[in-house]
């Protein structure tokens, strides 16, 4: 069955999306470090940018409830390109930081408005063709945004200009599309306190899942920049532990739908604290050894917010499923935004090797964490399907949603 001509205009917003939000994380990174910046305030960049992630997620779906999602889609599309296009104006860190929560927000606002949208439409016949594309299309932008800083000049205005066109782009197919508008639709309640409650691990998973993913990828050019790595380098760096997360995610769903997830959790932390230390051990030795290591971290961190979310999943009622959701993505931007920041500081006070024993650490509480839950309770007997979860909304579980009532 072919997919709906209104579900290819919010492919390629996503793909817009996705190559201007992407790419100006390292090149914010690059752009900051040659202009004098310290790492920690490099890394306070990052955190900034999933500040305004969080306030977007929590803000987006009021704001469409008020103007619509059109009209919100806009605003949020024309907040991340003044963002963008701002940097070069005032190259301080502070103001940066501020732009950063600027796109963040853009982010998190206008994935809101796609995944309502899609939600609306999507149909059981459709389902699956519609959400395989939709991830296929989230990994393979974000690696691709990650290439590009072999051609963005850091600190440019023709670089954060090329952004912000790109940012401008993705309203074309959203305001020009025959579609109608969703109707808009409740805001999921946040319940952080009760999503703990309900699977401690789950809730833990998914916070060291935003320490590891947010470090990486936003002091991940730092510590690329330290190993000797030039910019386009940096960029294949970061693009292989993008692929490595994209290769892990059929190998690791098969293995979480068939053993204890609890199991797969702390082998993969394992797995994570393991290549941690080949990063620190081996990756100076040589370019390709870089982008081995990139490879192999992100085949064992990447999938961990999958596995932890549908860890949840299992203790939970189809009735609860969105707001579990949401309140896992919470905790997730907890992670993220206090990591870039004390991260980029360690670096600073101890070395590139810093960012991962910092990650290693995470990982070993996770493991410990999850050795001690299965002391705590057994696992469930009938399990919701492993799926790969993009982190981009508080109202991704709508269109997610899994049949987790074991009732039924």
């Amino acid at each position: 069955m072919r997919i709906p001509m209104s579900f290819v205009a919010l492919f390629i917003a996503v793909a817009l999306l996705q190559v201007s939000s992407g790419a100006i994380s390292p090149l914010d990174a690059l752009g900051g470090l040659q202009s004098g910046f310290s790492r920690a305030q490099v890394g306070l960049l990052g955190s900034a940018h999933f500040f305004g992630f969080f306030i977007g997620c929590w803000w987006a779906p009021r704001l469409i409830g008020d103007i619509g999602h059109a009209r919100a889609f806009a605003a949020f599309a024309a907040c991340g390109a003044i963002g963008t296009i701002a940097h070069p104006i005032w190259m301080e860190p502070y103001p940066w930081a501020v732009m950063r929560v600027m796109t963040g927000l853009c982010i998190a606002g206008c994935y809101t408005v796609i995944e309502a949208w899609f939600n609306s439409e999507v149909t059981n016949a459709t389902r699956g063709r519609v959400l395989g594309t939709y991830r296929l299309i989230d990994l393979s932008f974000s690696m691709l945004a990650q290439l590009l800083i072999g051609f963005l000049e850091p600190a440019t205005y023709l670089s954060y200009n090329l952004l912000a066109i790109i940012c401008c782009a993705c309203l074309f197919p959203l305001t020009l599309t025959r579609a109608t508008p969703p109707a808009s639709s409740k805001m999921p309640r946040l319940r952080p306190i009760k999503a703990f409650l309900l699977s401690p691990l789950g809730v833990v998973g998914v916070v060291v899942a935003g320490v590891t993913t947010a470090s990486f990828r936003m002091v991940g050019p730092i510590y690329g920049q330290e190993v000797g790595l030039a910019a386009e380098q940096i960029g294949y760096f970061l693009a292989a532990f993008v692929l490595g997360g994209a290769l892990a995610q059929l190998p690791v769903g098969w293995a979480a739908d068939r053993y204890d997830r609890r199991w797969v959790l702390i082998v993969m932390s394992v797995l994570a604290v393991g290549a941690s230390v080949n990063m620190v051990l081996y990756a100076s030795s040589s370019q390709w050894s870089v982008f081995f290591c990139a490879l192999l971290f992100g085949m064992a961190s990447f999938p961990v917010y999958s596995i932890a979310s549908a860890h949840a999943n299992d203790f939970a009622d189809g009735n609860v499923v969105v707001e579990l959701s949401a309140s896992l993505l919470f905790w997730y931007a907890i992670g993220a935004i206090a990591s870039p920041l004390l991260s980029s500081v360690l670096i600073e006070e101890y070395g590139p090797s810093a960012l991962f024993v910092f990650i290693s650490v995470a990982h070993i509480v996770l493991a410990t964490v999850g050795l001690a839950r299965m002391l705590s309770r057994p696992t469930v007997e009938e399990k919701t399907p492993y799926r790969y979860m993009p982190r981009t909304s508080f109202v991704i579980g709508r269109l997610f949603k899994r049949r987790t009532d074991k009732r039924q």
